[in-house]
């Protein structure tokens, strides 16, 4: 793994900042970008939050980079008409940078790394697994909201940053293909899950191929909406959605099935014991709860018809990305270090995860069909 070493990330932070720098800590724990807490030294000057993108995953910074001036410069407006008071606690905040005499959105250094800031919300915080149905409301409530404020956003501007983000048949084509190359000779100690995924290719393929016949809109939506992508203030209320990098277009049950797979697993996604594993049912009826409280108004009812599939969608998905990452060596995702094993146990949480998601299905539903 290559990690960047603080004094990298404090340098380039000093570089960049119009005021001294009394200090940098690295923040959070994502498994894509890099990110520090840059603390300046004079108390009236805003602390920072420093990221370096990782040029792997996103190959056009220049357009996510616009992707999410445009997205927060939306919420921002949204949130002046409601007549918000505390705009900046609200939405994240973009920091344009200074450098050599021209304002830009990132820097780029000279090892060819791509670094951005925003302006640090203070006093908030997040949690980084939901720990009781009154926090999944909460994350329901967050997104709903979010996936409100982007009801009318439009932008000829706004780019597909990931194409095919949550296009779940060509995740299942990207496996079948790397079970074929077996590229670092991995394949012989994974042909149960190999078969136990491919062998469900048909029924998770579904949701796109009503997004194609128009069954299922396409919305603007998150796209990684884990519970610690919630910020919120100090009595636990919610302030803001962050982490945006994944913002596109995408069907509505694809954001709530990735937050109830992230949030309702009573295990870890890395858990070993698999009898750890199986889907919390009162975090999914706090979470659903909270999001239709915000959404159930617009949303279609073939999209309310999707939500309990989302889940399942979602665990099936992530199942298939982690086999697919183990399987070609682990090029994606980041892992711990002598831990090679760390995407297999993944995608084997995500399996047991799915089995548990099929046998509350129609519970599911049929919560569902209460609250609308």
């Amino acid at each position: 793994m290559n990690i960047i070493p603080k004094s990298v990330a404090e340098t380039i932070a000093v570089g960049l900042l119009p005021f001294p720098v009394k200090s940098i800590e690295e923040h959070g724990d994502g498994l894509i970008n890099y990110t520090f807490k840059v603390i300046t030294k004079n108390p009236e000057h805003p602390n920072f939050l420093l990221q370096m993108i990782n040029r792997r995953v996103f190959k056009d910074v220049d357009g996510l980079q616009r992707n999410i001036r445009l997205i927060t410069d939306h919420i921002r407006k949204k949130l002046e008409d409601e007549g918000c008071k505390d705009i900046e606690r609200r939405v994240l905040t973009p920091a344009s940078i200074q450098c050599n005499g021209a304002c830009s959105e990132y820097y780029w250094d000279s090892n060819g790394d791509y670094w951005r800031m925003y302006v640090f919300i203070e006093d908030a915080h997040y949690y980084d697994r939901i720990q009781n149905p009154k926090m999944a409301e909460l994350a329901g409530i967050a997104f709903g909201k979010f996936h409100k404020q982007l009801l009318d956003f439009h932008s000829n501007e706004f780019r597909e940053v990931l194409p095919n983000f949550h296009n779940t048949p060509m995740r299942i084509e990207s496996l079948r293909r790397r079970v074929a190359a077996d590229p670092v000779d991995r394949v012989k100690e994974v042909l149960w899950e190999i078969d136990f995924l491919l062998s469900r290719s048909e029924e998770y393929s579904k949701i796109e191929e009503m997004g194609k016949k128009g069954i299922l809109p396409k919305r603007v939506i998150h796209q990684d909406p884990k519970f610690n992508n919630v910020l919120l203030d100090k009595n636990d209320e919610v302030l803001c959605v962050i982490d945006l990098d994944t913002v596109m277009h995408g069907y509505v049950c694809c954001d709530i099935g990735d937050a109830i797979r992230s949030g309702a697993n009573t295990g870890a996604e890395d858990d070993e014991n698999l009898d750890n594993i199986s889907v919390d049912m009162n975090v999914f009826r706090g979470f659903i709860t909270g999001y239709l409280s915000h959404t159930k108004d617009f949303l279609t009812p073939e999209e309310i018809d999707s939500l309990a599939f989302g889940p399942r969608l979602l665990a099936y998905e992530q199942a298939v990305r982690f086999l697919d990452d183990y399987i070609d060596g682990d090029n994606y995702y980041k892992y711990k270090t002598g831990y090679p094993q760390h995407n297999l146990v993944r995608a084997r949480a995500q399996i047991k995860l799915l089995q548990s998601m099929e046998e509350n299905y129609n519970e599911m539903l049929t919560f569902i069909k209460s609250l609308v």
